[in-house]
């Protein structure tokens, strides 16, 4: 499949910046991924898969995200959801993996609209089988997707549920308005009385739970960080590309070789840099998380991995904006030019970053350093701890 996976990014990455300004849906180039595997290659060999390491398949993650920002990151809840089922019972796995096999993709809804944070999501057993009801916003894929995954409430329990994209009373709207990352599907999804079929609600043993919450975290957010580091490698290329074929420098007379002038070599420099050492950090976590979930690492082990994790986000994202920042000292005006959309880089940079604000992390950090606890975070629909409880956590 991997000569199968090269052509195809080599395929698509010239048009990325005409298919983001014409925000056109990523509907043909995700059928493609899923017909060449992508989704399925952590699928476990005792379940049917032939699975490469969860190094190998960040590498292509970056891979992938460098040819088109958006494409990678539409894969984030169902990579996620393949790595969580990793850690399930093999009887409430084995039927996902199965349909994850037959090329079905996994759409993920969390978020919820709300001046707090709790759950409005919920299920109704009054007519005896489960019906979801309720509203999702920033839902990633959802828009593409067979199946979605989200939270919702079962009488006063959190519960991850899994329901069709397919029925009726489920609708994805592109309603996105960011400024980056446009073609995710990341608008609002609606349920409205859909049925929940009977594996459908994943039900996790208590044992593990805490190695499970951490290694989900860091799933979740290393997978972000691989796309920033995508579109560090796609915005060194750009800019090789946008540089090489021209004559003239600023401030110069006649044929002066932009490739030539020290400063420009400078900055392509720096980006060169920042693209090979953001990939080498996510990989190297990437191959840490991997080993863990392999060997079915304690919570100490994987929570201190997830702070791993946290340190990139504060580092990567702060590298890559400096350098998407900087390119444009290669080219003047010309550099902002809407056609090559240089630009793209540090806006979708920048909202990857925003997507779990990085100073939280790097707060956390200093509060274990300092206190030997983390923030008192709450899930959406969780009891929240009285203040009591924070104090003595």
């Amino acid at each position: 499949m991997t000569g199968r996976f090269d052509e195809f990014l080599a395929r698509i990455a010239p048009d990325a910046p005409q298919r983001e300004r014409e925000r056109r849906l990523l509907t043909a180039e995700l059928a493609e991924l899923r017909d060449i595997g992508f989704g399925t290659w952590r699928v476990p060999a005792a379940s049917g898969g032939s699975p490469i390491t969860l190094q190998e398949q960040f590498a292509r993650l970056i891979r992938l995200s460098a040819a088109d920002a958006s494409l990678g990151h539409v894969w984030r809840g169902h990579l996620a959801f393949v790595e969580s089922l990793r850690l399930q019972p093999i009887e409430q796995a084995q039927p996902w993996f199965e349909r994850i096999l037959a090329g079905d993709f996994v759409g993920n809804a969390q978020s919820e609209r709300h001046d707090t944070a709790h759950l409005e999501t919920r299920l109704d057993r009054s007519s005896g089988e489960p019906l979801l009801s309720g509203t999702k916003y920033y839902t990633t894929g959802s828009i593409y997707a067979d199946w979605i995954h989200l939270a919702a409430l079962d009488g006063d329990e959190r519960v991850a549920v899994t329901v069709s994209a397919h029925h009726p009373g489920v609708r994805s709207t592109d309603d996105w308005d960011g400024f980056g990352q446009l073609l995710t599907g990341s608008g609002t999804t609606v349920f409205d009385r859909a049925p929940v079929g009977e594996d459908g609600i994943l039900v996790s043993p208590a044992e593990g739970a805490d190695v499970r919450g951490h290694h989900l975290g860091a799933i979740l957010q290393l997978t972000l960080l691989a796309v920033i580091a995508g579109i560090a490698q796609r915005a060194l290329d750009d800019t090789v590309g946008f540089v090489t074929p021209r004559r003239r420098t600023f401030g110069f007379a006649g044929e002066t070789l932009p490739r030539e002038d020290p400063l420009v070599q400078l900055v392509v420099g720096e980006l060169d840099v920042v693209a090979a050492t953001t990939r080498r950090l996510v990989l190297s976590v990437a191959a840490d998380l991997g080993a863990a979930s392999d060997r079915r690492a304690t919570a100490a082990e994987m929570r201190e991995i997830q702070f791993e994790v946290f340190r990139l986000q504060e580092l990567v994202p702060r590298l890559v904006l400096d350098a998407t920042t900087r390119l444009f000292e290669v080219g003047g005006a010309s550099a902002v030019g809407t056609g090559r959309a240089l630009d793209r880089h540090w806006r979708n940079v920048r909202t990857i970053a925003s997507h779990n604000p990085v100073i939280q992390r790097t707060r956390a950090l200093g509060q274990v350093a300092l206190t030997g606890t983390l923030p008192e975070w709450q899930a959406p629909g969780a009891e929240a701890p009285r203040p009591a409880e924070a104090a003595l956590a």
